[in-house]
């Protein structure tokens, strides 16, 4: 079977982005989540926002 990064449309919080990563990487999504937010709070180099804005528009929903 052939990984997709897809949005989850099942486990989302605001678009899905981040469940999508974690079921494409096979981490736990709550796990993502967190781990997306610090490194986008406590580092000045990371444009977390920005990135979930873009991936939020590139990335393709999954289909059911």
């Amino acid at each position: 079977m052939e990984k997709k990064l897809e949005r989850s449309i099942s486990n989302k919080m605001v678009a899905g982005v981040c469940a999508g990563l974690a079921k494409y990487l096979g981490w736990d999504a709550d796990k993502t989540r967190i781990v997306y937010v610090l490194v986008s709070i406590l580092s000045a180099a990371f444009p977390g926002l920005l990135i979930y804005l873009i991936l939020w528009f590139v990335m393709p929903e999954e289909k059911l």
